[in-house]
Parts: C-alpha cells; sequence; structure tokens
C-alpha cells in the first residue's frame, strides 16, 4: 500500500483517512497495538512513524529507528491476539527518517488488552457488540473455504519461486499459461482483482514461508538427558524451507541423534532407537495436520535419552479423537496432503521410508508409527491432547545386552 514516495508523500498531504494513521514518536504500548488491531480488523492499512498529526513530517532520530522497529514487531507479537503480521519499511522523505508500518487486512479478528478496535474513517473504534459478532460471522464464513486454500496478504505471483511451483504445473507451459495453472492448483487465488499466494502456495513454494505465515516451521532439540535442560542440551535447530524440505532436514537430525546399536549373530545385525519409516510418518502427519492459523506455536520435536516427542499445534480434525486415531482418516489442509503426494522422494530417503513419495494417502501412516515403534522398543507411543496440541511420544528401544558400537 503506497508502494512509491510520490503516493504516499501525496497521500500525507491529504493527511489521515481510514487507511493511513500518523504518529510524531512512537506511541505507547498499548495505543500502538489497538491502531494494527483496528487496521487489521478493517481493511488494513498505514501508520508512518515521524509524521505529526497535521501532516508535519517531523521525523526519528536515526539511532531510534532500529529500536522502533523491533519495538513494533514486538508489539504484534505480544500485545495482539492472535498475532499480526505487518510489513514495516524506512524511508527518508525531506530528509527525515521514517518508519513506514503496513498491515494488511486480516485473515481473523484481533483483540489488544484494551479491547476489541476496527478502523472508522481517520480513528480506530471499539466495537459494539453487534459488530463484533457480524465480524466474527464474517471472518468465520471465509474460513469455510479450507484455511491452506485461502490468500495470503502482500503477496502476489513473484512470491512464489518458479523451482518450486514447477513441479506442481505441467511441464513446458509458456509464460501466459503458468498463472492460470497455478490458479488452477489453488497455489495462486483471486483476492478482488488480485491473484494472492495461498497459504498452501507459500508453505511449498517459498523459500522462507515463515516470512509470511508465523511460525510455520520445525522446531528439533536434542537433550542428552530425559528431562528439557539447557545444560544438556546438545543440538537445536529451526528448519524453515518449504514444508518437502522441512521434513527430510528433520528427519537428517533425527538419524544423525538415532543411536544404532549391533550385535552379531549370524552376521551383523543393528538395533536403532527409532524405525526412521515410523519418524517419517510421524514427521509428515505433523505437517499435513497441524493447524496453520494458530500462530502461537511451532511444530517441535525433542529428543530425549529414552524417548522422541513431536508436539503438533491444533486440536483434531472433525471426528477424530486420540483413541481413534489409527482407525480414522480426515486431513485438515486437503491441498498440502494433495501437494505432498506428488513430489518424489530421492532413492535414499525412498529406500529409508519404503515409500516413493512424502505422502501415499493410504491411511496407513498412524498404524506404522505405533506398530514398527512398538516392535523396537516393546512400548506403544503415545499420542495425547494439551490445550489444542497434539503431542506423539515415541519411546526409544533399549539395546541389546551384547553390543558393538
Amino acid at each position: 500500500m503506497y508502494d512509491s514516495l510520490t503516493e504516499l508523500i501525496e497521500k500525507i498531504y491529504l493527511g489521515e483517512d481510514a487507511t493511513i494513521e500518523f504518529k510524531r514518536a512512537l506511541p505507547h504500548r498499548n495505543s500502538l497495538a489497538d491502531e494494527v488491531a483496528a487496521f487489521a480488523n478493517a481493511r488494513g492499512g498505514v501508520i508512518l512513524i515521524g509524521v505529526d498529526d497535521n501532516g508535519e513530517i517531523v521525523g526519528v532520530d536515526r539511532q531510534k529507528l532500529d529500536a522502533a522497529e523491533k519495538a513494533v514487531v514486538e508489539i504484534c507479537q505480544d500485545s495482539i491476539d492472535p498475532i499480526v503480521l505487518i510489513f514495516t519499511e524506512k524511508l527518508r522523505i525531506d530528509d527525515k527518517n521514517l518508519l513506514k508500518i503496513e498491515v494488511p487486512r486480516s485473515l481473523f479478528v484481533h483483540k489488544t488488552s484494551n479491547g476489541y478496535f476496527i478502523r472508522q474513517g481517520s480513528s480506530k473504534r471499539e466495537m459494539p457488540t453487534e459488530q463484533l459478532a457480524r465480524l466474527f460471522q464474517t471472518r468465520s464464513q471465509a474460513r469455510i473455504i479450507a484455511f491452506d486454500e485461502q490468500f495470503v496478504p502482500n503477496t502476489d505471483k513473484d512470491t512464489l519461486r518458479q523451482d518450486l511451483y514447477q513441479r506442481f504445473i505441467t511441464e513446458g507451459a509458456t509464460d501466459d499459461e503458468i498463472e492460470d495453472l497455478l490458479l488452477k492448483r489453488h497455489l495462486l487465488v483471486k483476492e478482488g482483482n488480485q491473484n494472492r499466494a495461498s497459504v498452501a502456495g507459500v508453505l511449498m513454494c517459498h523459500e522462507k514461508p515463515d516470512d509470511y505465515l508465523y511460525n510455520s516451521f520445525i522446531q528439533a532439540v536434542f537433550y542428552i538427558s530425559k528431562e528439557k535442560d539447557a545444560d544438556h542440551q546438545l543440538d537445536a535447530q529451526d528448519f524453515k524451507g518449504p514444508l518437502d524440505q522441512q521434513i527430510i532436514h528433520t528427519m537428517r537430525f533425527v538419524k544423525r541423534y538415532n543411536a544404532v546399536a549391533a550385535r552379531k549373530d549370524i552376521g551383523r545385525i543393528d538395533y536403532p532407537e527409532y524405525s526412521m519409516r515410523a519418524v517419517f510418518e510421524a514427521i509428515v502427519n505433523a505437517v499435513v495436520h497441524r493447524d496453520y492459523s494458530k500462530t502461537g506455536s511451532k511444530i517441535r520435536l525433542f529428543m530425549f535419552d529414552d524417548r522422541l516427542e513431536l508436539y503438533s499445534p491444533g486440536a483434531l480434525a472433525n471426528t477424530v479423537t486420540v483413541d481413534n486415531l489409527r482407525y480414522s482418516q480426515a486431513t485438515r489442509n486437503e491441498l498440502l496432503a494433495r501437494l505432498l503426494s506428488e513430489i518424489t522422494l530421492d532413492d535414499d530417503m525412498g529406500r529409508q521410508v519404503s515409500r516413493r513419495h512424502f505422502l501415499e494417502r493410504r491411511g496407513e501412516g498412524v498404524g506404522i508409527i505405533l506398530n514398527e515403534s512398538e516392535a523396537l522398543s516393546g512400548k506403544t507411543p503415545e499420542y495425547e491432547m494439551f490445550d489444542e496440541e497434539l503431542r506423539l511420544t515415541i519411546f526409544a528401544a533399549e539395546p541389546p545386552h551384547e553390543t558393538e558400537e
């Protein structure tokens, strides 16, 4: 919004309205949170730090500019529920520094500690009960469309990387045909007169999905202990690429710390702590079934001396429960599932997990996780729900009595 300096200067001259707000200096934390939430709950807008209410450009000290930008990002993450993804830009107009905060129209209804606000004209207003109810209804109706098929604000075709989206469209398509094919695959979706990247498009075809969909990555941690203890944390990594690469990198992390004992009977027999096939199914399930609308948490994998824990944000879909997981099949993100089922694994990974594609869609995943893990450790993996977060615990197998490392 207001991408050119000329357009922005004209807006400053015309003064505040429903799409732009001026702030002489960075306001109080709660006040700025209210302004951002009000724009997100309406049609989006721009907040300019360094411009007086009368349109005079007063600027921000260069020494304070970075701190102001950091504070704004923290406010949007910590003081608004759910968080608002903003875009900040440092500008220089009339030899003075400004901080531009672009707030997109949101898919959700946002609340601050002071309540629910919406932008009306050149000011914010707390929403009365009736208006708030209508907004909740409108935005929940939008989510009748699967979340992974909804558009991501401030994206376009160029948000999708060509070498990544080529995997899903007809080979040899002309430039004129590509955009239409991306729309048919729902990697792009129409928003008014614009084509925007879909949630699935960003997750599969952008090099850093977390830039647009907060916490859409996998965090992996290895402890040389049985409890979370920073003093015993040996390795920790965040995997933030396209979802298929997140899966591969997480598998490599687990393989690196999957202790393998061996016993010589007739020939050498290896005894790993975990079935890599079961771990693969667990990671793919977490990626496909997590609720990407929940931005407050990420997929987390913890490896301990005696177990592996995998956390996936979101309640179980539809009528699926912890007790019937083995026998039920319900996909929260159908588009993501289709895309992953089309990507072929490389030969090495394919041999490890006895699969040709990331997803085979036969409903066998949970059974593989339970059966192969229990066969190794003698303990059945456990699924548990904690505050709309699913935790899977896979127990490590004990090494055989006579071992050779």
